[in-house]
């Protein structure tokens, strides 16, 4: 979404150390590769099942995922809150649909209700990020970088707080509408529920894609992201054009939880604090600021975890948030701006 000053090419002058991280890299990416053949040679079936287990869960991650890299992409601001936010979204979505509207069972008339209630949650949440950001953020917008990163935080604990006001403090059992019926491949089941998630995470990308590379809004977006200042001078509004990302990437939180209440059928207060960070760190795998490459990471650590958790062969679920992080911090090691982003280089 950011565009990135290129500089004069020069040969790179090879030393030990680039030759060494070359060498280590081609090392990791060796045993991994090493590591999933040897899973799928013992055992096709269950890899494959467990593919298609983190699948679904990547695609839950990346919907997350969405909301961060659109908003720092804008305004280069980690919006700690949006993971609360996601949590807000599941929480309404159970009280409109469930406890309101009293759909409690997969039916046709269920069904209509379901994505009536999805459009009200994304507008829910567009409507909670737009006033959060004209509340809390605009007016920090030239203030020291730490300023909004902390408000971000306290905003976080907020809506943290609204939510354990809304349901308490104990988790909820949510009675979810969507079949829990499933069908199998080659011996490979495959839940409705996932078939479902794909077809809310992948058209919502496509959108979201369109949005920002093919519309005027999009173009004020781009542009907004490269120089707030010369956008002004160019006639863009730029504070439209900051809540309006903010109200599609409220909308995208709105719509990761209700898929999340739905597909695991319950709801807490602190939900978001766990898959925020999560999705966070998808964001930042596949490069911050693009939205393919938060898709990307959000299947990525879905996969991670998915196959250290699940395959015979692997370290175990004690493990997994172990796996994910060492992964991001070895991928920042060698790809700073993640597998999708770009360095930025500034002139001098």
């Amino acid at each position: 979404m950011t565009s990135v000053a290129s500089g004069v090419a020069r040969k790179k002058k090879v030393t030990p150390s680039a030759i060494l991280i070359k060498l280590s890299m081609v090392l990791i990416i060796g045993v991994a590769v090493y590591w999933l053949g040897l899973n799928l040679t013992n055992d096709p079936r269950q890899f494959a099942q467990v593919t298609v287990n983190g699948l679904n869960n990547g695609l839950m991650y990346a919907l997350i995922a969405l909301g961060y890299t659109l908003v720092y992409g804008i305004i280069q601001l980690i919006n700690f809150a949006h993971g609360d936010l996601f949590m807000l979204g599941a929480v309404f979505s159970f009280a409109v649909l469930t406890e309101f509207l009293g759909a409690v069972g997969p039916s046709a008339t269920n069904y209509a209700l379901l994505l009536l209630v999805l459009l009200l949650t994304m507008l829910f949440g567009a409507v909670v990020n737009v006033t959060i950001e004209r509340l809390a953020y605009r007016r920090l917008r030239n203030a020291p970088a730490l300023a909004p990163l902390i408000t971000a935080v306290g905003m976080s604990f907020v809506l943290q707080w609204i939510g354990l006001k809304w349901i308490g403090s104990n988790p909820v059992n949510v009675n979810t509408v969507l079949p829990s019926t499933s069908f199998e491949i080659a011996g490979v089941v495959i839940a409705f529920k996932t078939v479902i998630i794909f077809g809310v995470t992948i058209p919502l990308l496509v959108f979201l894609a369109f949005i920002v590379n093919k519309t005027r809004r999009g173009r004020a977006m781009r542009a907004t992201a490269q120089d707030k200042d010369a956008s002004r001078l160019m006639g863009i509004n730029v504070n439209q054009t900051i809540s309006f990302t903010f109200a599609i990437a409220g909308a995208a939180a709105g719509a990761a939880g209700i898929m999340w209440a739905q597909t695991t059928g319950t709801v807490a207060y602190n939900l978001g604090f766990q898959l925020g960070l999560i999705a966070f760190t998808s964001a930042v795998l596949g490069g911050v600021g693009n939205l393919y490459g938060a898709v990307l990471g959000g299947i990525i650590i879905g996969l991670i975890q998915s196959y250290n958790d699940g395959l015979a062969i692997g370290p175990g679920q004690r493990w997994s948030q172990t796996m994910v992080f060492t992964i991001l911090i070895l991928l920042m090691v060698y790809r700073p701006g993640g597998l999708l982003g770009e360095t930025a280089q500034e002139k001098v």
